[in-house]
């Protein structure tokens, strides 16, 4: 039961990143995020938290992360700065909850 639920929430996933690439504005990539947050010296999550930014660790490799972005490469990070139509920053679960 919770392998068909992680799958559903996969697939709903992938479908809200698939409306942000098309609607909205994103970053791909490790050097480009940190440039997005605020710099070089530490990591992603740390960033994020000073930012008060959430963080959502996606449930694949980066492969399936690059196809659900809809590319031929791999994406190892994804900054969103504008969801446009898609409500996926919403929709995410909160780290307080």
């Amino acid at each position: 039961m919770a392998l068909k639920k992680q799958k559903k929430s996969t697939e709903n996933i992938n479908a809200r990143l698939a409306m942000v690439m098309k609607s909205g504005k994103y970053c791909l990539g490790y050097k480009q995020t940190l440039k997005n947050i605020a710099g070089w010296k530490s990591e992603i999550e740390y960033y994020a938290m000073l930012a008060k930014t959430g963080v959502h660790h996606y449930n694949g490799n980066n492969i399936e992360l690059g196809t659900a972005c809809g590319k031929l490469f791999r994406v190892c990070t994804l900054s969103i700065t504008d969801a446009g139509d898609s409500d996926i920053i919403r929709s995410m679960p909160s780290e307080n909850a």
